[in-house]
């Protein structure tokens, strides 16, 4: 059985015959784009966020009652909006980047992290450029 098959890739190398019989020349660089994932990443709190909403939250606090209901209205108001002010400042620092993972020829899997949405999704051949800073389509 294996001399019949050397001899079917002996006469298909022979007419010129470059099909599935033989393998293709393997590619170091490149690979199969098996995932492309957005990942969220929330900012950090400066503090700024939490000490401006408070003094809102506090004015706004003030409005309400008289005598010690506006000092608890004061006290709750401030401490509302410290926290509300914290989380508004998080997310407005919160950042997307993109995860690629990427089965190469040789068979390990790399991942690749990029600040901006790349133009390959699952299933596309690719090839690294730079190291794996860029990707380019592959004709399969």
């Amino acid at each position: 059985m294996k001399q019949n098959l050397r001899f079917l890739v002996l006469i298909a190398a022979s007419a010129g015959f470059t099909g599935p019989l033989l393998a293709q020349p393997s590619c170091k660089d490149c690979g199969i784009v098996q995932s492309v994932n957005a990942i969220q990443q929330q900012g950090q709190s400066s503090g700024v966020g939490m000490v401006a909403g408070g003094v809102v939250g506090g004015v706004v606090g003030h409005q309400f009652g008289g005598g010690r209901g506006n000092t608890v209205a004061t006290i709750a108001g401030a401490g509302l909006g410290a926290v509300a002010g914290n989380k508004i400042e998080k997310n407005t620092k919160t950042r997307t980047s993109w995860s690629v993972a990427i089965r190469m020829d040789n068979g390990t899997l790399r991942t690749f992290n990029y600040s901006s949405q790349p133009a390959v999704v699952a299933g596309e051949r690719v090839k690294l450029v730079d190291g794996g800073k860029r990707l380019a389509l592959v004709a399969s």
